[in-house]
């Protein structure tokens, strides 16, 4: 048994914490947010892949949340016995590893902001001991490993390689899919030593069956980098493949649909209103950041990046387009949105490309209103803040329905039997029931 500390308690920490002690670790939590804290120690689970129940259990079992906050007191279940755990800092200094599992945002101008990640490095500084391992999991450009990273663990006197060990363990997790985070999904990992790379590896396999041993941190991040980057660059591609299909007359559904009949050589990606989330929208800004600091303007990267970007503009164009066709201008039109989620079946609204698209309706004149089963309160790119509306008043309210994340839980015969209007970016519309020119549909046209 190991005693592992995961600082960052979010879609990425919580599964991997509850992992740990599920394997035999012993396992403590820390996170900055006091919300997030009392949330988690009051058993209700913030994301999606993790029910209320498996936590539950979890605290039963031992596992332990404090905040890093201001005083770092440790905040315990309620059931549990009167509280024994140190501070946060006493609780880094007691365990052998520790994981660092927090954001890595992009600024307003597109470049890196490493401040979480330099925030959880002082705090483990402030505590760090010989013989422990650090492990970084937050996805990040190569170099943040052993650049400042390591700089700031190392303000402690301490030195990487030769009294603690460093590592790199990107995570692979996709929120919204539990089976992201089975056994058998291979984890990569890179130390700042080979002794490193192989302690760090020892523990991942005890809850991963595969783990990848790679030369460097730098390889285990740009590795990271590149899974990311792979998906934004072919979203961008049937992005414009969309755009051009509307031009042509053609539906990109139906194109996508017959190439990945294929059966080797081809993997099908779809087109939409934009990409959102943790990821997809933020890593590829961080390999070009990284890219240009070696004299390196990675263009095809950075076109993807604005190439998907720019999505939530063209729905825009398509609800005026749509309104158009009914006589009806933008400005002063009442537009109901479905789902503001970054993606189907989730909670989290973090990069949705519906903030975007709220708000250049809203600056086009049109009065919104959202409905998401998921999402109870939304704010958009322009600061205005929305609570989720409910569908049926959605649907007798509207001039025009814009679908930007088809919920399974939302109810799509309705959607279709009831809008009069629709504006679909998700091919939602499949398989329903239609009438001519009632739904205008991204890279197919109207319906027929």
């Amino acid at each position: 048994m190991t005693r592992i500390a995961v600082i960052g308690l979010g879609y990425v920490g919580l599964p991997l914490a509850l992992s740990f002690l599920e394997a035999g670790h012993d396992v403590i939590g820390i996170d900055a947010s006091r919300q997030r804290v009392d949330e988690l120690v009051a058993g209700r689970s913030p994301i999606d892949d993790i029910d209320d129940a498996r936590l539950r259990g979890a605290l039963e079992r031992g596992f332990r949340v404090v905040a890093s906050g201001p005083d770092g007191a440790p905040v315990e279940p309620a059931s549990a016995e009167p509280a024994t755990a140190g501070p946060a800092s006493a609780e880094l200094a007691s365990a052998e590893a520790i994981f660092v599992c927090v954001p890595t945002p992009i600024t307003q101008s597109k470049d890196p902001d490493l401040g979480p990640v330099l925030s959880a490095a002082a705090l483990v500084r402030s505590s760090l001991r010989a013989g422990q391992l650090v492990v970084l999991q937050s996805t990040t450009f190569p170099g943040t490993t052993n650049g400042p990273f390591r700089a700031a663990l190392e303000g402690s006197s301490l030195v990487a390689g030769s009294d603690f060990d460093l590592a790199f363990a990107p995570e692979r997790v996709n929120p919204g899919d539990p089976a992201s985070a089975r056994r058998d999904v291979p984890r990569l990992v890179g130390g700042s030593t080979p002794a490193a790379t192989a302690r760090a590896a020892a523990l991942l396999r005890t809850i991963n069956t595969t783990v990848h041993e790679l030369s460097s941190p730098d390889a285990a991040e740009l590795a990271k980098l590149l899974e990311n980057v792979f998906r934004n660059v072919n979203i961008a591609l049937v992005n414009q493949l969309a755009l051009l299909c509307e031009r042509m007359g053609l539906d990109v559904w139906e194109v996508i649909g017959a190439a990945a009949t294929k059966p080797f050589g081809f993997m099908p990606f779809r087109p939409g209103p934009g990409v959102g989330g943790h990821c997809i929208p933020v890593d590829p800004y961080y390999l070009a950041w990284r890219a240009r600091e070696f004299d390196f303007v990675d263009r095809f990267v950075e076109l993807a990046g604005d190439i998907n970007l720019a999505m939530p503009r063209h729905v825009v164009d398509l609800v005026g387009e749509a309104l158009n066709d009914r006589g009806l201008a933008l400005r002063g039109a009442r537009v109901g949105v479905l789902g503001v989620a970054f993606k189907p079946n989730v909670r989290d609204p973090r990069n949705s490309p519906a903030a975007d698209v709220i708000a250049g309706l809203r600056a086009r004149g049109a009065a919104v209103a959202y409905h998401d089963p998921h999402v109870p309160q939304f704010t958009a790119a322009d600061g205005s803040e929305f609570g989720s509306t409910d569908l049926e008043v959605i649907l007798g309210g509207s001039d025009v329905v814009v679908v930007v994340t088809p919920h399974a839980a939302i109810d799509w015969r309705a959607v279709y039997d009831r809008a009069a209007l629709v504006v679909d970016t998700t091919d939602s519309s499949h398989g329903q029931r239609t009438s001519p020119r009632q739904v205008l549909r991204l890279g197919a046209g109207w319906s027929v």
